[in-house]
């Protein structure tokens, strides 16, 4: 990965998160490393635990970013959500999984959030 694309990648995490924040979520760990896959973001709403996958484009080129998360990117996030409710003995949580789609327009940012876009 290029440099210019991890800085793409943490300048929109960032942004997401933000977003998150002030959409009343509380962010519990970014960039979350487990032997498979990377959480982009972990957060709680509520009594919910959300699992959030970020997806940040400069352009439409290589489609949306929605749909760069793919049946196996999501099967990757939810072994690393599975091994993360292990881990943090949360086994009987109640959580969802949401993907937040950061666009540069023109370099302004857009922000679309996908609540519940994929189930485990």
């Amino acid at each position: 990965m290029t440099k210019q694309r991890q800085g793409l990648g943490r300048r929109g995490e960032a942004l997401a998160a933000a977003y998150l924040e002030k959409a009343g979520y509380r962010i519990l760990a970014r960039n979350y490393r487990t032997k498979g896959a990377e959480l982009d973001i972990i957060a709680r709403r509520r009594e919910e635990l959300v699992f959030v996958e970020v997806k940040s484009r400069n352009n439409s080129a290589f489609g949306s970013p929605f749909e760069a998360v793919t049946a196996a990117k999501q099967r990757k996030i939810a072994q690393a959500a599975q091994e993360y409710l292990v881990r943090e003995k949360l086994a009987g949580q109640a959580a969802r999984f949401d993907v937040v789609a950061v666009s540069f327009v023109g370099g302004n940012p857009e922000i679309e959030h996908l609540p519940n876009a994929f189930e485990l």
